[in-house]
């Protein structure tokens, strides 16, 4: 018995042709797959795979390399023989073998010609298990000789003279190819008349004067070198005399009235017959007793040339060419013998045997004359090579009996005849091995319905396997009857039907154990054209569409095409394919032809086919424009557990195209008479494969839409019952929270009504405590969203699932999601509270953080309690003190508390809080807050005033923020000018509320700037601004004096002073409005005081003196009130407030320094010791 590895998918003929009487019983073996993947255990003898032609033609610049590949286990090494001796690589520097290859490569581009290397080499791969011999390589360079030197006479003929023009190119190798050209490279025009012949001469059946010409060059191109030569310029003026009289036909070549062509079959037959006369004959070829081969004849050169593809022995014959002209005819016949180099009927093919096997090696081979046979065995002359037993020699047939393991070689076949050799490698290699299946595990095979299946077994062992088939777990061997078991372990089932789709398994057996393995089979629906495309007649400049309703098996990709002609539709946006429909708008004359629909899938393919016929528009009345009538015809067709198509009929569109349609739903079951949004379609469509819920009383309805609006619902469909299934999905929004500390509160959203899937919606309620020994504990409930868990202990986590059920079945395992049971107030409070004071109004608080046992539930923060406390009075009043409340989320550790009064006694305390409440307190902790700047004095009065003093009065700060230390007033006068006089500077002790000014300037503005320090620094100011009264004695004096007011000089000038007046004012508005400042204000700005920087309430930039009705020099925020008592100002901050952002000090003299923003401002200015104007940011900074 024989080794057998049969290729993949490979039918077997069902009769046989026994090739000798004795080998009728016997199998011809396959060779064994070189696949190292498969068989990398296997013993192979070499097996030539790649080597170069036998005549290789080199190109003399390039290094030359000689192919010589094999493959084999052990791997082969590799020797060669040229012009039939040993070729000893290692003794010529320029020729390497590459590594694990035969492969020759000889650098003659360093040094060495290529003439040297020329000669017959031979490649050797050898291994333990045989040798593998390679073709004869003749390698010759390639040649490109120039054309020898010679002069070529002008030629010179009458007008309808014939001609020939030699070319006779230099012998190169391998041939050149010949073109005529001038001397601009242009190719000669050729005809009937003028035309080149295969030997390349240039031949004219007869002349005219515009042949004239001194550039007939004749060119040779050297392809393998990529070189071109060229002849000399042939010279020929034809005289334009009256042309010579008209003449029959002859032929210029060949000569006379027969000749001879030889061919190799396979070859390409090239016949040549070219005539000349006058007028220019014309060419006919036939074959007497037989008629020229249709599909192999070419007519070349104008039918000068008769060539025959692929020639064969049949071609042999007589080929009778017949040149004719109005004057005659000639005709000339060509013997022709077609001979043949050997070739192949049965080359030798690799032999796989196991031990005491029986096989044999053929070699048959055919050629004219008939080729001989001569066998090798590892590349030695088998007469000659060593004698083995089990091999006996017949003609062109080994046979070998009883091999054994020695008995492994490479045999060469040679059959060789005059006209070239072939040349076979085949192996014997004896092998024991159990079966292998070589066909990949669970292959996957798809078959159309009624088709045949092919499932395919390749199989490897030594001694040749059987095969058997079996379908499914538990089957029974498949018999002959119902399927074909092909040799090569294929099983073919002749017509698939949908119960043949399964699971079969392939088991090899041989003597030395057994193999198997499983493929699948799936059998699909055929695609078919439910609705095909319909003739259509259309008139110009409409638009047509064309339905190819399809039916196919869903689980296969669809693909339809749309051909017009049996070509690609024309790449114009006026075709438009939208799935099942093709629609031409716009229709033209050049649109008319067969439109085919094809319908593919991975596995068949099935189309049809419409005329469109185009013809002139007609008049047509205006069309009524309204939405679609309903659409009709509902039906539903492949109805399965969780689909169905629908498919329906539109209705006439109104003249407005449909763009889609709407399917709505009725569940009769649940929710009769309530339609409901199902999905929406192209306007294209007709069908619809619409997904299913299970266990729902289905009704369908269909609504046509256009421009204009939807159409009113169809009829509705037949009803359609889904069956009852298992829940597809579980409840969402599976939570566990606990409402008290001993219990587990498991929530969930339920299912709806399409979810639920069946009757007897349930579920199945599972938990388990994390990290804890029990096991799922569950219970099943009826259709609710809520279970409470009892008993359980205070917040400890649960793994807790929600799993639907029904009727019919469990829905899918669900997922765990993490829940807690309920939670209880915190046990411990926070230790180790301590504060840091950071200034007057903040304070930083610490503290240990609470151990998240204790805590007994989700960790929400921790909550500072904190309030202004008398000392020693702590505990005694605690319930009637208002507490302020901070709380920091998450595990922080320290928080800060804003907004302290200075000078203050607070206590605090800091509790934990989780999700049901707050923990206990921890033990309080009191500090107390640095002193601050105090707020502005309360209020400032000015009472009393004489002709030089005036008395201030004025309530102490309402916040003094700590001890008060002293009061600070500042005044200047103010003239009528409004300028700003000296600044004075005065301390006033601290328990004074009553000052008097005496030595001041009678009937004088004064402005006054008032604030208390502390410690910490100066508050905020006052202001104030009072006038002395009149000194009555001068006021009487200028009454005595002569009234100026009544005279007419006076008069004028106070009338041009006014005018003067009224002109600036105005001129001062302008500027005002644009952004200026009023010249008395820049004045006053002058004055200001640095070391006092107010904020204007809006915008918070430096308050302007601005000129009020009543001409004080204040902003309206700080002008005195009717009854002269000053209130206190908006905001009590003072510059501390900023924090770091401010640097005061005071001088030795008592005066305040300030410094913002890092800018340290300018001195006041005392008296009139400086005119220089300030700048507008220093405004009312001088009046502190």
């Amino acid at each position: 018995m024989q080794l057998k590895i049969m290729p993949k998918k490979k039918r077997l003929p069902a009769g046989r042709v026994a090739l000798i009487l004795f080998l009728c019983q016997m199998i011809s073996a396959l060779e064994v797959p070189l696949d190292p993947k498969l068989l990398e255990d296997l013993v192979q003898p070499p097996t030539i795979t790649q080597q170069s032609p036998k005549d290789y033609i080199i190109d003399p610049r390039e290094n030359i390399v000689i192919q010589c590949e094999a493959k084999g286990k052990p791997p082969p090494s590799f020797s060669w023989t040229r012009n039939g001796t040993h070729f000893d690589i290692d003794k010529d520097p320029l020729v390497t073998m590459k590594p694990g290859s035969g492969t020759l490569t000889i650098n003659i581009m360093s040094e060495g010609k290529a003439e040297t290397y020329e000669g017959v080499y031979q490649c050797t791969a050898r291994n333990e298990r045989g040798a593998a011999i390679s073709n004869n390589i003749v390698v010759r360079p390639s040649r490109s000789p120039l054309w020898t030197k010679e002069k070529l006479e002008p030629i010179t003929l009458r007008n309808g003279q014939s001609l020939v023009l030699p070319c006779r190119p230099p012998l190169g190798l391998p041939p050149p190819i010949i073109f005529w050209m001038d001397n601009s490279f242009q190719r000669l025009p050729q005809s009937e008349r003028v035309s080149q012949g295969l030997n390349g001469d240039l031949y004219f059946s007869n002349v005219l004067p515009e042949d004239t010409r001194e550039d007939y060059i004749c060119y040779a191109r050297f392809n393998h070198t990529q070189t071109i030569q060229q002849k000399q310029p042939i010279s020929v003026k034809v005289i334009s005399a009256k042309p010579n009289r008209e003449r029959p036909p002859t032929f210029l070549t060949p000569e006379g009235n027969t000749s001879n062509k030889e061919e190799l079959r396979g070859n390409v037959l090239s016949l040549e017959c070219i005539a000349e006369g006058l007028p220019t004959p014309v060419i006919y070829w036939i074959k007497e007793d037989g008629t020229l081969p249709t599909n192999r004849t070419f007519y070349r050169n104008f039918k000068k040339t008769l060539q025959i593809i692929q020639v064969s022995e049949a071609d042999s014959g007589n080929y009778q060419c017949i040149a004719k002209n109005a004057l005659g005819a000639i005709h000339h016949t060509i013997s022709v013998t077609v001979k043949a180099a050997p070739y192949w009927i049965l080359a030798p093919q690799n032999l796989v045997l196991s031990p005491g096997e029986d096989g044999s090696l053929i070699c048959r081979a055919n050629g004219n004359p008939k080729p001989r046979i001569s066998w090798l065995s590892n590349g030695v002359p088998i007469e000659i090579a060593p004698d083995d037993p089990s091999r006996k020699i017949d003609g062109d047939t080994i046979i070998f009996s009883n091999v054994q393991e020695r008995s492994s070689a490479v045999y060469q076949c040679n059959a060789s005849n005059e006209y070239g050799y072939l040349l076979a490698n085949a192996f014997v290699n004896v092998l024991a091995e159990p079966p292998r299946i070589l066909t990949s595990a669970n292959t996957l095979y798809q078959v159309i319905a009624n088709r045949p299946a092919l499932l395919d077994c390749a199989f490897f062992g030594s001694p040749l396997p059987t095969i058997e088939w079996f379908k499914g777990a538990k089957g029974s061997a498949l018999r002959d009857d119902i399927y074909v078991l092909h040799e090569n372990g294929t099983l073919e089932i002749p017509v698939a039907q949908k119960d043949s789709t399964g699971t079969y398994t392939c088991v090899a057996r041989n003597k030395l154990g057994m193999a198997k393995n499983e493929v699948h089979l799936e059998i699909k629906d055929p695609t078919r054209i439910i609705k095909q495309p319909e003739y259509a007649v259309v008139q110009r400049g409409s638009t047509v569409s064309f339905e190819c309703k399809v039916k196919h098996d869903h689980t296969l990709t669809l693909t339809i095409t749309w051909l017009k002609d049996n070509g690609e539709l024309p790449s114009d946006g006026r075709f438009t394919v939208d799935k099942d429909h093709l629609e031409v708008a716009d229709v033209r004359d050049s649109d008319g032809g067969a439109y085919t629909c094809v319908a593919n899938t991975t596995l068949d393919m099935v189309s049809a086919s419409a005329v469109l016929s185009v013809v002139a528009p007609t008049p047509t009345p205006a069309p009524i424009y309204d939405v679609p009538n309903p659409p009709f015809d509902l039906e539903l067709t492949d109805q399965l557990d969780k689909s169905v198509q629908l498919s329906w009929t539109p209705g006439d569109d109104n003249n407005s195209p449909i763009t889609k349609f709407i399917i709505e739903y009725e569940d009769a079951m649940h929710e009769a008479g309530l339609w409901r949004h199902q999905t929406e379609v192209s306007g294209m469509q007709t069908t619809a494969q619409l997904k299913l819920s299970p266990y729902v009383n289905y009704s369908f309805r269909v609504m046509a839409v256009n421009s204009l609006g939807r159409s009113l619902p169809s009829e509705p469909s037949e009803q359609y019952l889904t069956k009852a299934a298992e829940p597809d999905t579980n409840p969402t929004a599976v939570e566990g929270l606990g409402s008290e500390p001993d219990n587990l509160v498991i929530t969930w959203k339920p299912l709806n009504g399409f979810e639920s899937n069946g009757p007897g919606l349930q579920y199945k309620v599972s938990w388990l405590q994390k990290d804890g020994d029990d096991e799922w504990a569950s219970v099943v409930v009826a259709n609710v969203s809520k279970y409470i868990v009892s008993g359980t202990p205070t917040f400890v986590p649960y793994l807790i699932k929600v799993q639907a059920l029904n009727d019919v079945g469990f829905a899918p395992e669900p997922a765990v999601v993490m829940g807690h049971s309920g939670e209880d107030l915190p046990m411990v409070a926070p230790g180790n509270v301590r504060v840091n004071v950071v200034n007057s109004t903040l304070a930083e608080v610490h503290w240990d953080p609470v151990p998240l046992k204790s805590i007994r539930g989700h960790l929400q923060g921790y909550r500072i309690y904190y309030w202004k406390a008398q000392e020693g009075s702590l505990k005694r009043n605690r319930r009637h003190i208002e507490k302020k409340i901070l709380t920091f989320q998450g595990n922080k550790t320290h928080g800060m508390l804003p907004g302290l009064e200075p000078f203050s006694h607070y206590a605090l305390n800091v509790r934990v809080v989780n999700g049901k409440g707050e923990g206990p307190a921890s033990p309080d902790r009191v500090f107390n807050t640095p002193e601050g700047v105090p707020s502005a004095p309360s209020s400032l009065k000015i009472i009393n005033p004489t002709l030089d003093s005036l008395t201030l009065e004025w309530d102490p700060p309402s916040r003094p923020n700590g001890i008060l230390t002293e009061y600070t007033l500042k005044y200047q006068p103010i003239n009528s000018t409004h300028e700003l006089g000296p600044l004075v500077d005065l301390k006033i002790p601290a328990n004074k509320t009553r000052w008097t000014l005496k030595n001041l300037n009678f009937s004088t503005r004064y402005k006054f700037y008032f604030y208390a320090q502390t410690a910490a620094g100066s508050g905020s100011q006052i202001t104030e601004e009072a006038v002395t009264t009149v000194d009555e004695g001068k006021l009487a004096m200028a009454s005595r004096q002569v009234d100026i007011a009544t005279q007419g000089w006076f008069i004028g000038l106070m009338c041009a002073v006014a005018l003067l007046i009224l002109i600036l004012l105005i001129v001062c508005f302008i500027r005002r409005n644009k952004g200026g400042k009023y010249p008395v204000k820049e004045k006053e700005d002058a004055h200001a005081d640095p070391e006092i920087q107010p904020m204007k309430e809006d915008d918070g930039t430096f308050g302007e003196y601005s000129d009020a009705e009543d001409h004080k020099p204040l902003k309206k925020g700080s002008r005195t009130p009717s009854d002269r008592t000053v209130k206190k100002e908006d905001s009590d901050d003072s510059l501390v407030d900023y924090g770091e952002g401010v640097n005061g000090q005071f001088n030795e003299d008592g005066s305040f320094i300030g410094q913002y923003s890092g800018k340290k401002e300018k001195e006041p200015a005392e008296g009139n010791e400086s005119s220089e104007a300030p700048s507008p940011v220093n405004a009312m900074n001088s009046f502190v």
